[in-house]
């Protein structure tokens, strides 16, 4: 099944340090969603959680990625990276179709 996502490999590596040194359960998978708000009408979120029925799930390079199957449409073809500056370090969206990039809240 194709994801909607990619989740660049510096993200990839972020999430996996998150789950060791947070002591994330092993039932618990990356959840990526929307929410109502920001500048394109919605902003993104990530987050740790169960599966449930409403979910859809994936494995992006063997990382458990649920995602609310009324979400997958705003998701399609976002990237998820991990940026690091000495200003911020973050998870940031981007859209190879949209010019500007959107950060995580």
């Amino acid at each position: 099944m194709l994801t909607p996502i990619n989740i660049t490999p510096k993200a990839l590596e972020e999430i996996k340090t998150i789950i060791s040194t947070k002591n994330i359960p092993l039932e618990y998978a990356l959840r990526v969603g929307v929410k109502g708000g920001g500048c394109g009408g919605v902003s993104y979120a990530l987050g740790f959680d169960l599966k449930k029925d409403e979910d859809q799930s994936f494995d992006i390079e063997g990382l458990t990625v649920l995602i609310e199957k009324k979400h997958v449409m705003f998701l399609m073809g976002m990237q998820v990276d991990f940026h690091e500056s000495n200003e911020a370090r973050g998870f940031v969206f981007t859209n190879p179709e949209l010019p500007k990039r959107h950060d995580v809240e």
